[in-house]
C-alpha cells in the first residue's frame, strides 16, 4: 500500500496555504500538548480541535480512515487488555473476566489521544509537500545528514510499496491465494519479505554509490534556506495555536 501523503496537497484550504515554517511550529506544539493529556475531561477539547483542523483542511474522510486503519489495529491490540488489568472498581463481571472502570477510562484516554495525534500529523503531512517540510526543518537547524536520510526514506518507502504491489500481483497471477492461511502461505510470505529486504538493501547500495560518484559527502552542499517573506497572518495563526497548546498543558498541570 502506497503512502500517498501528497495526494491531496493540491487542495485549496487555509491549512494548505499556511506557510510551512509557522505551520510546522504550530502543529508540533499542538501534538506535544496532546501527549500531556491525562484527564478525561480534556478529551472533548482534543476531539474538537482535531475535528476543526481536519474540516478546515478539506481532506476527504476516506483518506483519514485508510491511514488510521493499520495504526488503529496496533493501538487496539496494545490497549485491549487495560479494562481487565487496570484498576479496582469492577463495573462488569463474567466468570473470571472483570471489566474495571479505571482501565476503561485509561483505554479511552489512550485511544482518543492516539487518534487525535495521528490525525493532526496526517493533516500536517497531507497539506504540505514533503520537501517543503524538510526545508523548514533544515531552516530550524536540522542536520543535513538527517534531512537526506528523511528524504531517502520517504522516497524508498514509496519504491518499496510499488515493488510489494508488483510481487502481490505476480503471486495472484500464479494462483496464490493471499487470504488463505496455512503452512505454505507463511513460507511464501516469508520468502516475499526476505526478497523485498534483500532487493531494498541492494538498491540502497547502488544509490549510495551513485551519490558518491556525483560528489555526495565531498562538499558542503545543503538544502537552500527559505528566503521568502512570510505573511504576518501566518505567524499570528501559529502563535494562536501555540497559545492554545500552552493553555491546555497549563490547565492539565493545575487540575
Amino acid at each position: 500500500m502506497k503512502l500517498g501523503l501528497e495526494k491531496y496537497v493540491y487542495l485549496d484550504s487555509y491549512i494548505h496555504r499556511w506557510e510551512c515554517r509557522p505551520k510546522l511550529i504550530a502543529f508540533i506544539t499542538l501534538i506535544f500538548s496532546f501527549t500531556f493529556i491525562k484527564d478525561i475531561a480534556f478529551l472533548p477539547i482534543l476531539i474538537i480541535i482535531t475535528a476543526l483542523l481536519f474540516i478546515i483542511s478539506k481532506l476527504p474522510f476516506s483518506f483519514l480512515l485508510s491511514r488510521l486503519r493499520y495504526p488503529g489495529m496496533f493501538i487496539l491490540a496494545v490497549v485491549i487488555l487495560l479494562p481487565f488489568l487496570t484498576g479496582d472498581t469492577i463495573i462488569f463481571s463474567w466468570g473470571l473476566l472483570q471489566v474495571k472502570k479505571e482501565g476503561c477510562l485509561l483505554m479511552l484516554i489512550v485511544v482518543t489521544r492516539f487518534v487525535c495525534i495521528l490525525t493532526t500529523t496526517l493533516v500536517l503531512l497531507a497539506t504540505s509537500p514533503f520537501l517543503n517540510l524538510i526545508k523548514s526543518f533544515h531552516s530550524f537547524g536540522l542536520s543535513p545528514i538527517i534531512s537526506d536520510m528523511m528524504l531517502l526514506t520517504y522516497r524508498y518507502l514509496e519504491e518499496f510499496s510499488d515493488r510489494l504491489d508488483r510481487m502481490k500481483k505476480a503471486l495472484r497471477l500464479k494462483g496464490f491465494n493471499l487470504h488463505k492461511y496455512d503452512h505454505r502461505q507463511f513460507i511464501v510470505v516469508g520468502n516475499l519479505i526476505g526478497s523485498l529486504l534483500v532487493r531494498s538493501y541492494e538498491d540502497s547500495q547502488k544509490v549510495y554509490q551513485a551519490m558518491k560518484l556525483r560528489g555526495y559527502g565531498q562538499n558542503n552542499l545543503h538544502l537552500p534556506q527559505p528566503t521568502e517573506v512570510i505573511n504576518p497572518s501566518h505567524w499570528i495563526a501559529s502563535a494562536t495555536v501555540v497559545l492554545i497548546s500552552i493553555t491546555i498543558v497549563i490547565c492539565q498541570a493545575i487540575m
